[in-house]
């Protein structure tokens, strides 16, 4: 799928706001001990890939009731789900100067169109000098979900299937979707956020 950018300045996918908070002192904390290990901007992503979908839990996964839309605020809880998860890739990629964007799925709930649908958060990726944008999906794994780090064949954790009426979104965001971003904003707990979930964008 060809990715396209909503935003045709690509310093705007460099950007701080409220919600990628990548001046955060946490969040410039736990760029630096990523970078000091890896040296290098592709190395780099792909740790800071690796650790939001490893070490932060998909809240739906722990059974965590709480709701997070901040970087800084996935990274200090260690909880999210995937928008609040894709938002916390984004904050550390930027935080070492590698323009990141998020992306957007629908999805079914369940295993056909009856369950509804969902919109699924990921993230693009340009590392410096590159002309492509590559999408990763820090989710989180578990059984019969494999995502990993492949700028050039991609593997997300969920594949669309147009039969079911699921979308993959071609627009690479510079900030969060205000729909999703509503439904996190206003949530007070994971049950609720479930409810207020955009179905589609």
């Amino acid at each position: 799928m060809q990715l396209t950018q909503q935003n045709p300045d690509i310093h705007a996918y460099l950007a701080s706001d409220d919600v990628v908070d990548h001046w955060h002192p946490l969040v410039q904390e736990t760029a630096d001990g990523l970078w000091s290990a890896t040296g290098d901007a592709y190395s780099y992503a792909k740790a800071a890939f690796e650790f939001v979908r490893d070490v932060i839990p998909h809240s739906a996964d722990s059974g965590d009731p709480r709701v997070a839309w901040r970087a800084s605020d996935v990274l200090s809880t260690r909880n999210g789900i995937c928008l609040a998860k894709s938002h916390a890739l984004v904050a550390l990629l930027r935080a070492q100067g590698i323009p990141a964007g998020l992306c957007y799925q629908r999805l079914t709930l369940g295993d056909d169109q009856s369950t509804g649908h969902v919109v699924h958060g990921l993230v693009a990726v340009r590392l410096p000098g590159g002309e492509r944008w590559s999408r990763v999906d820090p989710r989180g794994n578990k059984p019969g979900v494999d995502a990993r780090f492949d700028l050039e064949r991609e593997q997300l954790a969920f594949p669309v299937r147009p039969e079911r009426g699921e979308i993959d979104y071609p627009e690479v965001y510079a900030a969060a979707h205000p729909a999703t971003l509503k439904a996190l904003r206003e949530s007070a707990d994971r049950p609720e956020l479930w409810r207020r979930l955009p179905t589609a964008l």
